[in-house]
């Protein structure tokens, strides 16, 4: 078992920032690569971001690549999303979920075996 609680989530602005943070508990943390997905009201969830469990190898959607980064830190069993310059678009409850996977890190949701809890985030116009 794996828990994941993400943090960092608010109300912004356009064009600000946030970090968003997702802390792990449980079976080993480096075995596993970590993905940020979003899910806003009336649509389907959908990937953001995932990093390999190294970190070594990151995997973004087109739509935020160039605006965030995913980074990890093992030792403290944290990975962590920063988004800049944020838009309306990318609100949406943002949750975090981990694969037992070693290799380039994926995209498909079915593939996370574990998932947080969400945290929301809302940019304003």
């Amino acid at each position: 078992q794996v828990q994941l609680v993400e943090s960092g989530g608010g109300l912004v602005q356009a064009g600000d920032s946030l970090r968003l943070s997702c802390a792990a508990s449980g079976r080993t943390f480096s075995n596993y690569a970590v993905g940020w997905f979003r899910q806003a009201p009336g649509k389907e969830r959908e990937f953001v971001a995932s990093i390999s469990s190294a970190g070594s190898m990151t995997n973004y959607a087109a739509s935020v690549k160039g605006r965030f980064t995913i980074s990890r830190d093992n030792a403290k069993n944290t990975v962590y999303l920063q988004m800049n310059s944020l838009k309306p678009e990318d609100t949406a409850v943002y949750y975090c979920a981990a694969d037992r996977w070693l290799g380039y890190p994926r995209s498909e949701p079915a593939r996370y075996d574990y998932w947080g809890q969400g945290t929301q985030v809302t940019v304003s116009s």
